[in-house]
């Protein structure tokens, strides 16, 4: 039977049972309208955890005042139903806002008070750059996750490459053993199987026109800077030149590139060239008012 939990003292009391009985727990954190991608993460918890907890919390503190918090899609009942279809044993912990910030929280950071997690000269390049106040939110809403749920292992998706990428240093930086940073997962980006967007929440914002004939131009973009790589060409300009025919028809489609870049996977740092290490090749894009991100690896995993 699938269970779900309101408030921290539930999941609390339920996962001091996991560590008596010598569970795994795996753990999904997501925002819920939950998609193929989410629940892909879903099954890899399922098969290489004993007990599997998912959140679905919208968390204010990762959107800006201008951004979508007030229209990001919430379908509570409909991702209860697609996890059901999973699994009957798997945890879901909806938290209030008031169990996640129980002194309170402003979208505004000028305005925040108290404990938040920043991740220094990090966190202001690639997203960064266009959304400097996202991965402040996102690192400390998942910090109290973790406290709360203490998993032994974590999963995210790729999609989210430099999200992940922050939170497996932020485990590092600090000592986390729920969970330590190799426990912490990074799946392939789930894609449709027809154009290969990547799968987002925030794609139902798109028209079926904008979602099957501009969307998808993005990601080929990003293969066309890929192909570049493997053909052997690994200075920067040469493989943001390769992706210039895609985002260019892109534009001429009404789409709004915000920026498409090479970067360490380190420092995020944009890089001359690919290295013995590798690099991500990144990018986002407007398409009306939505905005997507995505990205492929170049000469590297993770």
């Amino acid at each position: 039977m699938t269970r779900l939990f309101r408030t921290i003292e539930q999941l609390r009391e339920w996962r001091v049972e996991q560590l008596i009985n010598k569970n795994i727990v795996g753990f999904v954190p997501t925002m819920g309208a939950l998609h193929q991608g989410h629940l892909k993460l879903v099954e890899q918890s399922l098969r290489e955890s004993n007990k599997t907890v998912v959140s679905i919390f919208v968390n204010p503190a990762q959107f800006a005042p201008h951004e979508d918090l007030d229209t990001y899609p919430r379908t509570l009942e409909g991702d209860l139903s697609q996890l059901r279809r999973l699994s009957n044993d798997i945890t879901v912990f909806t938290p209030s806002t008031t169990q996640m910030y129980p002194t309170g929280i402003e979208q505004d950071t000028h305005k925040q008070t108290g404990a938040f997690i920043e991740m220094a000269n990090l966190s202001d390049k690639m997203e960064g750059i266009s959304r400097p106040t996202f991965f402040r939110g996102v690192a400390t809403v998942v910090t109290k996750l973790f406290n709360v749920v203490q998993p032994d292992l974590a999963f995210f998706g790729q999609k989210d490459i430099q999200q992940a990428l922050i939170l497996r240093r932020m485990c590092k930086d600090l000592l986390v053993q729920y969970p330590t940073p190799g426990n912490l997962r990074i799946s392939p980006t789930a894609r449709d199987p027809v154009s290969h967007l990547a799968l987002s929440s925030r794609n139902a914002y798109l028209s079926e026109e904008q979602r099957s004939q501009v969307a998808p131009l993005l990601y080929k973009a990003l293969q066309a800077g890929k192909q570049a790589y493997e053909s052997g060409v690994t200075c920067r300009q040469d493989i943001l030149h390769a992706t210039t025919q895609h985002t260019t028809h892109a534009q001429q489609q009404g789409a709004k590139m915000d920026y498409i870049q090479l970067n360490d996977a380190s420092s995020f740092k944009v890089v001359d060239s690919v290295g013995n290490n590798g690099a991500i090749l990144s990018a986002a894009m407007y398409v009306g008012d939505t905005r997507l991100i995505d990205n492929v690896l170049l000469g590297m995993s993770v």
